[in-house]
């Protein structure tokens, strides 16, 4: 028998993806709508670490335990500003740090945890990366083996939503 969740069309296992953009931002209030209509809802946010920057910084700036302490203090204390206190009570929120190809990261990880929805913003990096190494987002939605919502920044407008 099918999994329960998708019966009536409730996300249970909502996987957000955040680069700390403000279009991230942006989709996390999604993620938390999603869940807020959802049976025993969990999102878990996943931050992906470009493998290639990760290495520029560990040697150049700081020694290798330095950098992934000091990295992951930086980076829990942006998840607890930005996202933490933004979570209604009811909801389970779990954070997962990854480095590596950021689509491989995330792919690998909706897999793990079995994701019943992706959410994410598009675009949160510049648009001349994107154009040098392709889209994140595209290869999320090409490859991904549940649905995934992307959330355009331009859509806030349309809601009428002030932050």
């Amino acid at each position: 028998m099918a999994d329960e969740s998708h019966r009536y069309g409730a996300f249970r296992r909502i996987l957000f993806c955040t680069d700390f953009s403000e279009n991230a931002d942006l989709a996390f209030e999604f993620a938390l709508q999603e869940a807020l209509h959802s049976p025993a809802p969990n999102i878990h946010l996943l931050h992906a670490i470009p493998e290639p920057e990760a290495q520029f910084w560990k040697t150049y700036i700081y020694e290798v335990e330095d950098i992934d302490e000091k990295a992951k203090n930086d980076i829990d204390k942006k998840i607890e500003q930005t996202y933490l206190s933004r979570v209604p009570e009811g909801v389970t929120f779990e954070v997962e740090m990854r480095i590596g190809r950021d689509y491989l990261a995330i792919l690998e990880f909706a897999d793990e945890i079995d994701a019943d929805l992706i959410i994410m913003g598009r675009q949160g990096r510049t648009a001349l990366r994107t154009v040098l190494f392709g889209s994140v987002t595209e290869k999320i939605v090409r490859r991904a083996n549940c649905p995934v919502l992307v959330i355009p920044l331009s859509f806030e407008e349309k809601l009428g939503w002030t932050r």
